[in-house]
């Protein structure tokens, strides 16, 4: 449709995106195309010289965010980087958005739509025991304790990228057709016990419905199981629904060599174990994924001394509302038949956190061209869902939304698992996150939408 304000160029332009083939005028890999580094893209292209200029300084920006990591509604410092760069690539900034999250907004310089672009800022209490030369070192208290502090599940990466793909696109914002807000998320990983946080806090305060309004949102995930290069995605279910049980058994307590007198509750914490478990092999539909997992089992001071009670902690997994419910009546009434059976009672309190990632088919198609031109259809790999959970699901649910895995481990190199102390993911990654990212974008905008 004719544009009565664009440039001639600008005409040009609009005209490759209604037809699906900005990524093309803007220098993108071809589908193939070779990836290393910022490698598959013609080494003269506008997006290809961007994505080399900005580079050396997103790098140095992630390592000064893996060397500085704060825990979730915690992230001051982080969140000032953040709010800095974007201030200086001309964006208008919003800060203290759920605490300490940023919101930026790119206005392109024609009309379309507009997206959002989301990356989480939070690390995790765990003490990091890579060889990096930026590691971190950083020791803070968390829930009473003193705990180290590091970027296990790749944040750094997120926050990196998005402020990569910040400063590609502000370089082609003339050229630009719609709107980016840029989302940089406190405390995904949950806020502290008594607080609010997270995408939750961020959708109360507006972040979706306020000037300008997205119509879809896009975020990536560090995945160790791909290598630099390699992006993994899926239609529909991608990360399951978190939910957090808390459950106290009551007994009666009495001396050890006098069984008899109590009403054991640790026999009933076993029993119950156990049979939580038959939710999974016997309640539900066998090709149904689920995960019903007890995390702590605490009870007793001493030897000799049964104890009055017991307390279960853990967490259930599931991609399906109905199959979520299922679970929880259940789990009620084992846990009613168990300790009725042994003249005890129980207490649980189930909290539904973080609600099941669904990819929004229509979109997942509609981009993955723009993923297979960053980094060759070879390299754009359909993976399994996962029963790891992930508050991206809140503004999935708000609208449609896109997650995908982002490989960061160095071919020929392990890296540990995701919120393990030796998680560690190649600054090879970068470029690639920002080519990966800002050709989802571009593949959307291009198509205004449709």
């Amino acid at each position: 449709m004719p544009r009565s304000h664009a440039s001639l160029r600008s005409c040009v332009l609009l005209l490759a995106l209604s037809l699906g083939s900005l990524l093309g005028v803007l220098g993108l890999a071809s589908p193939g195309a070779a990836l290393a580094g910022t490698e598959g893209a013609p080494p003269g292209s506008e997006l290809q010289q961007a994505i080399e200029r900005v580079t050396p300084q997103i790098v140095e920006i992630r390592h000064e965010i893996h060397r500085n990591p704060e825990l979730g509604n915690r992230e001051a410092e982080t969140a000032r980087r953040v709010a800095e760069h974007l201030r200086s690539l001309g964006l208008e900034v919003q800060t203290g958005v759920a605490h300490t999250g940023v919101v930026g907004i790119l206005r392109g310089g024609q009309p379309g739509p507009v997206v959002a672009v989301r990356a989480d800022m939070d690390a995790l209490p765990v003490t990091e025991q890579t060889d990096l030369p930026f590691k971190s070192t950083v020791r803070t208290e968390y829930l009473g304790k003193e705990v180290g502090v590091g970027h296990a599940c790749g944040h750094d990466i997120h926050t990196s990228v998005a402020m990569g793909v910040a400063s590609v696109l502000a370089e082609m914002r003339d050229d630009l057709p719609g709107t980016v807000k840029f989302v940089f998320q406190p405390a995904e990983e949950g806020p502290p016990p008594g607080e609010e946080g997270g995408a939750k806090l961020m959708i109360k305060e507006g972040v979706l419905s306020g000037d300008p309004q997205p119509e879809a949102i896009f975020g990536l995930h560090s995945f160790p199981d791909l290598e630099v290069g390699q992006l993994g995605y899926q239609e529909g279910p991608a990360m399951a629904a978190v939910d957090h049980f808390l459950i106290e058994l009551h007994g009666k307590q009495s001396h050890g060599a006098y069984p008899h007198l109590s009403v054991d509750p640790v026999v009933m914490a076993s029993q119950a174990v156990m049979a939580l478990q038959t939710i999974r092999s016997r309640n539900l539909p066998a090709l149904e994924p689920s995960v019903v997992t007890v995390g702590i089992v605490r009870g007793g001071e001493r030897f000799n001394i049964i104890p009055g009670s017991v307390h279960l902690e853990g967490t259930v997994r599931t991609f399906h509302s109905d199959i979520r419910a299922e679970v929880e009546r259940r789990m009620r009434e084992i846990l009613d038949g168990v300790t009725r059976a042994a003249g005890g009672s129980y207490e649980m309190e189930y909290r539904s956190n973080a609600p099941a990632t669904i990819n929004d088919p229509d979109l997942a198609r509609r981009v993955r061209p723009g993923m297979e031109h960053a980094v060759g259809a070879d390299h754009v790999i359909e993976v399994e869902p996962t029963m790891a959970g992930e508050d991206f699901a809140y503004f999935a649910n708000e609208i449609p939304g896109f997650y995908f895995r982002l490989g960061v481990v160095e071919p020929g190199t392990e890296s540990g698992g995701l919120h393990t102390p030796t998680f560690r993911a190649s600054d090879d990654a970068v470029p690639v996150g920002i080519r990966a990212m800002a050709s989802v974008v571009l593949e959307y905008l291009g198509g205004e939408g449709q």
